[in-house]
């Protein structure tokens, strides 16, 4: 939606990973391990880094990386959309392609995944709780942040 409202590409890191592996975000933990797939969000990382007039959407894990997070800094804004863990469940406890939360209490493993991730998140440009706000109004929030940061389109 941002994408389409700022005129830009939109890359989902996970769906480029999964279209250039030929390989699931799932199957890529179950075969590869977790250390390999880290390994692919990071040289998507250094391939988008310099890239202009795209909204970049990451999967959770590839921001809890200080080298991912600091080069997606340099060039853009970057923007944490954040939501309490009974709300990120509520969102996808009927998706099957979660890997990490393939758990026996994956409530647990949210606010686990959570903790260890939030110092990284809080390094984010602008954070934005969307707990309660319709995806329209979170679209408008980010270009609100992106035009007050004066980052032009190229």
């Amino acid at each position: 939606m941002l994408a389409a409202q700022l005129r830009f590409d939109f890359i989902d890191t996970d769906a480029l990973i999964e279209e250039r592996t030929g390989k699931s975000v799932a199957d890529i933990f179950a075969q590869d391990g977790e250390a390999a797939f880290r390994q692919l969000e990071r040289d998507v990382v250094m391939e988008l880094g310099e890239r202009k007039g795209t909204v970049i959407s990451t999967g959770g894990g590839l921001a809890a990386n200080l080298k991912n997070l600091r080069t997606l800094k340099e060039t853009a804004l970057v923007v944490c959309l954040w939501a309490t863990p009974e709300s990120i469940w509520e969102r996808v406890r009927n998706q099957n392609h979660r890997p990490l939360l393939k758990d026996p209490d994956p409530l647990a493993k949210i606010r686990k995944l959570l903790a260890a991730r939030e110092p990284f998140y809080r390094q984010a440009d602008v954070l934005i709780n969307t707990d309660v706000r319709p995806l329209k109004e979170v679209a408008q929030q980010v270009l609100h942040h992106f035009q007050a940061a004066q980052v032009k389109p190229s």
